[in-house]
């Protein structure tokens, strides 16, 4: 009876064993048992290697990708540098051709309304002076008028002295 009672403590053991899934190593146990477990165990251990051989390659690689990265950003960075400085003093004389161009224009409004006043007093001026002009004109056409009027009557005058004289004699 004893040995019918640790028969089934034995069977209980492995029972709990293969139920709990623990890799309890019980005394119990038999060869085939620890062969299995042992292989278990082994191809545990070399997944569990691959999977972190596997890891590392990807690491390095990341690690790669990552340094290629930042090469790359070094590049792009000493471009965009080289492009701000090809840029940079154009804009700066572009920047101070406008800042001219707005002084002149300030200058230039002021002279432009001078030169629109002086322009309108020169009409103005130059209609008063050809008015004057045509009246001079008309003043000395008249004055001639009369100055050959004048002669002609004093001639007309003398001719009829003239005769009035002759005729005394």
């Amino acid at each position: 009876m004893q040995s019918e009672q640790q028969s089934n403590n034995n069977s209980n053991n492995q029972l709990v064993v293969q139920n709990s899934g623990s890799l309890s190593f019980s005394s119990h146990l038999s060869k085939e048992d620890e062969e299995m477990s042992r292989s278990a165990l082994s191809t545990f251990r070399a997944k569990e290697e691959e999977i972190e051989r596997k890891k590392m390659e990807v690491r390095e690689k990341v690690q790669l990708q990552l340094g290629r990265v930042e090469e790359e950003t070094k590049r792009l960075a000493t471009i965009r540098e080289e492009l701000e400085a090809l840029a940079d003093p154009m804009r700066k004389e572009v920047a101070l051709v406008r800042k001219k161009i707005d002084s002149v224009n300030k200058e230039l409004k002021p002279l432009g309304h001078a030169c629109q006043k002086k322009e309108k007093e020169y009409k103005d001026a130059l209609e008063a002076f050809n008015e004057k002009n045509r009246e001079k004109v008309q003043l000395i056409t008249k004055l001639m008028e009369l100055v050959s009027e004048s002669e002609r009557l004093r001639m007309k005058k003398l001719e009829e002295l003239s005769k009035n004289v002759d005729s005394l004699q």
